[in-house]
């Protein structure tokens, strides 16, 4: 769920409207609600042929019905009517050109009496009844060639009639059409691509975009460089979990990876900062725990894990290395840092490459959770600060270094991922983590029952949007390359108690009890203590008692990887080593599965 933003109590009051919108509409549409309460989004779009210099968009709520917080606009409400007016930053709109504006709010009701600069929201006094066309159907695709590819949508409605189609390729339009199919020629063998559709009625107003449809010319050979292969090394794994960096050599995962995110280094002051410094650099290993079976010493310039990462880097020399910053706990320090990104970046430069540790490190990870978005914190940096950040690490850390992020897989309509310029970004990284993992969990202690890490969508999935495929397809979308999207794999599960439903979708009372946390275990327990029962969307799901699982095991990594090759993706990642059994079962599906 989208979280506050921008409480009410601190929104300023609004300016009269400074010009009719007769050549500009607003759309509402609900994008989600959980009972208690909704989420709301308004799309201002201007139709007309000049600029508006701003906007201010105001309708009625029933009794009852609130908005309770606001993102990318001011909002304040007087008895029954609300008013949204443009921040300072997103006023201006070129034509042609749209955006939205969104709210959680209280209560079941719709809007009525929309304005937009005082004037009717569907484009004028004269026209109140013209509501926008919906959205075609997601494109299908067909006789695929090096070259060409053909799309076929079903049609969308309107209270008027559909005028046209526009068929938008890695979201630019390629294409107006008036039928329902399209053949698109002049592509690159080899290439990925994204589709989507969108339907213009004959007052000429457009509807929401289809969903995306991924393909991939034939020809053009394999994805360059081959597949990444990485996964994440926890610095506090070596206390309870006891699992060191050694760990990785003894399971045989050592000569089966490409990379380690080394996590996590904390963001705070505006700065990177270490995190836990004593497993980082100064725990000193014994012969029997280090990596080449020498002991450290006392007076040794670095020990701990970093140290041990030099060993393995030795033994293992393809092997990169990245260091990790953010992640859930450590990202509310992003958004004052990327107000100065450059002074950020040089930060992170100074420790990542301090020359007591400067060989360990290949490049810079940075798990941001989420950007102008919510996670254990809320950040309302606006859609460009990520775009800024990374330009400012690639300027920073030069071509020879790695620069990476851990991403969101939220595809839900005006979700996380749309709230991001990552295609802009993309210029400046190596690849995305996308964190296709988490989806559902114990989080939502009643249910409904459901895999954490679904491939696809299926009947009855608690969220739209919530699975590997459409985050990927989004990413495409946006403009994204396949060749730097990397599939993310949990190695654990995620479970509830007090299920009696043996197939997805029941209810329950509670997380499951876990080893170090409640409603999560790691593969290594699952694969023996509730064995899989059931797979659907592409991952396992476990009943055993009360408690019910789900996570993945070889076999549907197996199936996964197969997939990510099929879509042309750079590679696969992991949280994290410690959840994998002694011998690297996971791991070796990961490996064998990419090939």
């Amino acid at each position: 769920m989208t979280a506050l933003l921008l409480p009410l109590a601190a929104l300023v009051a609004l300016a009269t409207p400074a010009e009719a919108a007769t050549s500009a509409t607003a759309t509402y549409t609900k994008v989600s609600d959980w009972g208690t309460g909704f989420e709301g989004k308004w799309t201002v779009k201007n139709t007309g042929t000049t600029s508006l210099s701003s906007w201010t968009v105001a309708w009625d709520f029933p009794s009852g019905t609130a908005v309770t917080s606001g993102w990318d606009a001011d909002i304040t409400g007087s008895g029954n009517r609300w008013t949204a007016k443009n921040k300072a930053w997103n006023g201006t709109l070129a034509p042609g050109a749209s955006l939205t504006f969104g709210f959680n709010g209280s209560g079941g009701g719709s809007p009525t009496g929309c304005t937009l600069n005082g004037a009717s929201c569907d484009g004028g006094p004269g026209n109140p009844g013209d509501n926008p066309p919906s959205a075609p159907g997601t494109p299908t695709a067909g006789s695929i060639t090096d070259t060409s590819v053909t799309l076929s949508w079903t049609a969308a409605t309107d209270d008027k009639g559909i005028k046209n189609y526009d068929v938008l390729r890695d979201g630019a339009k390629v294409a107006t059409v008036t039928g329902t199919t399209y053949t698109n020629t002049g592509l690159t063998a080899g290439t990925d691509y994204a589709y989507t559709v969108q339907a213009r009625d004959t007052a000429d107003q457009t509807g929401p975009v289809s969903g995306a449809r991924a393909v991939r010319t034939t020809g053009g050979g394999s994805v360059p460089g081959g597949k990444v292969k990485l996964g994440y090394f926890t610095e506090w794994g070596v206390y309870d979990r006891n699992y060191h960096v050694k760990n990785l050599v003894t399971s045989g995962s050592a000569g089966k990876i490409t990379h380690i995110n080394y996590s996590f280094g904390n963001v705070t002051g505006g700065k990177c900062a270490m995190g836990d410094s004593f497993a980082a650099t100064d725990k000193a290993y014994t012969a029997d725990q280090a990596v080449d079976g020498v002991a450290d010493t006392w007076d040794q310039p670095l020990r701990g894990n970093f140290n041990q990462l030099r060993k393995l880097k030795a033994k293992y020399p393809n092997i990169k290395v990245l260091w990790s910053f953010g992640g859930w706990t450590w990202s509310g320090g992003f958004g004052q840092a990327v107000q100065n990104p450059a002074a950020f970046a040089q930060s992170c430069y100074d420790l990542v490459e301090d020359p007591r540790w400067a060989d360990v490190f290949d490049g810079i990870d940075l798990d941001w959770e989420y950007p102008n978005a919510c996670g254990l914190s809320c950040d309302t940096s606006g859609p460009a600060a990520f775009k800024n950040m990374m330009q400012a690490m690639r300027a920073k850390f030069g071509t020879n270094n790695l620069v990476t992020a851990a991403v969101t897989a939220d595809a839900s309509a005006g979700g996380k991922i749309d709230k991001v310029d990552y295609a802009g970004a993309a210029q400046y990284m190596n690849w995305f983590n996308v964190m296709t993992y988490d989806f559902f969990g114990a989080f939502s202690a009643q249910g409904p029952t459901a895999p954490h890490s679904p491939l696809t969508s299926y009947p009855g999935i608690p969220q739209a949007g919530f699975n590997s495929a459409e985050a990927i397809a989004k990413f495409k979308a946006q403009g994204v390359p396949a060749a730097k999207l990397l599939l993310g794999i949990g190695f654990y599960g995620r479970g509830w108690t007090g299920v009696t439903q043996t197939t997805p979708g029941g209810t329950a009372t509670g997380a499951a009890p876990g080893t170090y946390e409640a409603g999560i275990e790691d593969y290594k327990i699952l694969k023996n203590t509730c064995p899989p029962t059931g797979t659907v969307a592409g991952t396992s799901y476990a009943k055993c008692g009360s408690n019910w699982w789900s996570y993945d095991t070889p076999a549907t990594i197996t199936s996964k990887m197969a997939w990510a090759n099929q879509q042309g993706l750079g590679g696969a990642f992991f949280w994290d080593f410690t959840g994998d059994t002694a011998n690297g079962e996971l791991v070796t599906a990961i490996n064998s599965g990419l090939g």
